[in-house]
């Protein structure tokens, strides 16, 4: 087929299509152009990444024994009230004035973890609030920081107002 012929040819089509199948011919040009150009190396690059993973049920004890490994690392002989008096000891020591603390036991629906929740009202300096937070979480290895709100009654004192946020984190006994 020559080249007048094909063009020829194209005009023909072009003329019997009209505009709105000549941009459905681009649209299925595009979306081939897409599928060969973008989606067949996406697959194949997913399926080399899934070789090399390894199979499923090889990997499901790996993750039920670092489950289970938690669950040792948080079973402490230790019960709340110890672990409120080890705060309160903290406290003592950095300098920091604690007020009344309130705590909620909240136990897991499933599994053998419960959470003490702590709302701790403090007042100190800046320096010995940072003490207190850095000693608590090092000296009590179940205990996460979950949020701290400070304010200065006047901006000359030294002297910060917080409520921190802490959790107890342990196995059911």
């Amino acid at each position: 087929m020559g080249r007048r012929q094909m063009k020829s040819l194209l005009l023909r089509l072009r003329a019997e299509l009209g505009p709105v199948g000549m941009a459905a011919i681009c649209a299925l040009a595009a979306a081939a152009a897409f599928f060969v150009l973008v989606l067949q190396p996406l697959e194949e690059r997913s399926h080399a990444v899934q070789a090399r993973l390894p199979a499923r049920a090889d990997a499901q004890p790996a993750g039920g024994e670092k489950v289970q490994s938690v669950y040792q690392y948080l079973k402490k002989p230790e019960e709340t009230t110890d672990w409120l008096a080890k705060l309160y000891a903290i406290g003592s020591a950095t300098g920091v004035q604690l007020s009344s603390a309130t705590y909620r036991t909240q136990a897991a629906a499933a599994g053998p973890l419960e959470r003490t929740e702590i709302v701790l009202p403090l007042s100190g300096s800046y320096g010995q609030m940072r003490d207190f937070l850095k000693r608590s979480l090092a000296e009590i290895p179940v205990l996460s920081l979950d949020q701290v709100s400070l304010k200065r009654e006047n901006r000359r004192d030294g002297t910060l107002q917080a409520e921190v946020r802490l959790t107890l984190h342990r196995v059911k006994s």
